[in-house]
């Protein structure tokens, strides 16, 4: 009896599991080691064997070198801003304040809204003749092209900003509903001050929400093509020409061995930095822990 049970167990969780560890494996896991097969060679079709020859002639490339250190800033900046801007807002909107419930839908917008339409909304913003230069003309400022100067990153990381940061929020204030009342209210009564509480009681136990949202944040920060792309097309001022970039421009001249050893490349960083980030999540539990 309990070995039937067992297997009707089993058979349950793979008729559940099947179809889409199928789709994962047909979609996402053979395709990626199909790339690094075709990595190795100068032509998806009837190619010679290249070794790393793709690999060294990628990172002696100049465009490509310069989308990596863009997309490196790019993230190394955003990331950082949007995980302080998101986790300040949400602790203010769990607070009990007028309009909270506006406030946070607010927020959550930018998430349904198309892209097109934001693009159309931050071209009339920062456009040659858009509204922040009408604004500036006002006061005898000079207008600013905003996409072809050093302020294209400043644009793009606002752009980011502006379209992620809901989701953030989202994040964050389940993480600090699911804290203890009792906590704040024991630390109250033994005299903590609202800095006290933050540090060892909001910090503690947001940990892990933390570390989850500046994942999803990064993975986001690599997804900014779309964006860009819209407004300053395929080769955008040199200050935002992206790794997405570089690949899509690839693509579209058939370099196909050039365009998956990228994104093999970019994967590896990926999970690099993923990884790091899991490591230092467990140090700093094994730490709270002591």
């Amino acid at each position: 009896m309990a070995g039937e049970r067992k297997r009707g167990e089993i058979a349950a969780v793979l008729l559940f599991l099947g179809p889409s560890t199928l789709g994962i494996l047909i979609f996402y896991i053979v395709p990626f080691i199909w790339m690094i097969f075709y990595s190795f060679f100068d032509s998806p079709i009837n190619g010679k064997f290249a070794g790393f020859g793709n690999y060294v002639e990628l990172i002696n490339s100049g465009a490509y070198r310069q989308a990596v250190v863009n997309t490196i800033t790019f993230t190394g900046i955003s990331v950082p801003l949007i995980i302080v801007l998101s986790l300040i807002l949400s602790l203010l909107l769990n607070e009990r304040m007028h309009f909270r419930q506006e406030l946070r839908t607010s927020f959550i917008v930018p998430l349904v809204v198309p892209v097109a339409s934001v693009i159309l909304f931050f071209e009339l913003l920062f456009d040659t003749r858009g509204i922040i230069n009408g604004m500036l003309s006002i006061v005898d400022i000079a207008p600013v092209d905003w996409m072809n100067s050093s302020w294209a990153m400043a644009v793009v990381i606002i752009i980011y900003i502006w379209k992620n940061i809901g989701y953030n929020i989202v994040l964050f204030l389940a993480g600090l509903q699911g804290i203890p009342k009792e906590y704040y209210e024991a630390a109250s009564l033994d005299g903590a001050g609202k800095v006290a509480m933050f540090t060892h009681i909001t910090l503690i136990y947001l940990m892990p929400t933390i570390f989850f949202t500046i994942i999803i944040s990064i993975i986001n920060s690599f997804k900014v093509f779309r964006e860009v792309y819209l407004l300053a097309g395929d080769y955008p001022y040199q200050g935002i020409y992206m790794l997405q970039h570089y690949m899509n421009n690839m693509f579209r001249r058939l370099n196909y061995h050039k365009l998956v050893t990228a994104a093999i490349l970019m994967a590896v960083f990926i999970y690099i930095m993923i990884f790091v980030l899991f490591r230092i999540q467990k140090r700093i539990n094994n730490a709270i822990g002591e």
